[in-house]
């Protein structure tokens, strides 16, 4: 005898089945997020890797940008003063 499904809304499982059946479905979602995102072919986690490589290659050079700029920025600042002092103490010629 075959049971249909209709009259009824409710549908018991093993335990083992129903859990089959979620680790079916999940893998099936998984791997239409990775489609939908590109990354479809095999090789997600080797794209994944470079992208977090390259996100931290950027991160490191804008680091190092700002250094650079407070360096510039500090050296530029020490030279004036040491300019200004020079010509104060009359040590470059200043006006008399």
């Amino acid at each position: 005898m075959t049971q249909t499904f209709d009259d009824d809304p409710a549908v018991t499982l093993p335990r083992r089945e129903f859990e089959d059946l979620l680790a079916v479905a999940a893998a099936r979602g998984a791997r239409r997020a990775l489609a939908e995102l590109g990354l479809e072919n095999g090789s997600a986690r080797e794209d994944i890797h470079d992208l977090r490589s390259l996100l931290q290659a950027l991160r490191l050079a804008k680091r190092t940008a700002w250094q650079t700029t407070v360096k510039i920025l500090t050296t530029a600042f020490v030279l004036t003063l040491l300019a200004w002092a020079g010509i104060k103490l009359k040590l470059l010629g200043g006006v008399p």
